[in-house]
């Protein structure tokens, strides 16, 4: 509910639009996010683009592709 309220308070103090952004296993909360903000506070608001995509991560012992997606939602 931190992540909703934080959309909703950009949404309210004027901001246009706000992009929320997940990667790896954190995907389906960040869906969560604007779909509670959509359909429990602001059901005026459209998403107007949704980007998915993978990032490669180098750690010490390898390479590693993880999922990640981009929401942005519009007043």
């Amino acid at each position: 509910m931190a992540y909703v309220l934080a959309v909703v308070t950009q949404l309210n103090s004027g901001q246009s639009e706000v992009q929320i952004k997940a990667r790896g296993q954190s995907i389906s909360k960040a869906v969560d996010v604007v779909e509670i903000v959509k359909n429990k506070f602001m059901p005026d608001i459209k998403i107007a683009s949704i980007s998915i995509g993978t990032d490669e991560l180098e750690t010490e012992k390898e390479k590693i592709n993880v999922s990640r997606i981009d929401i942005l939602i519009r007043k």
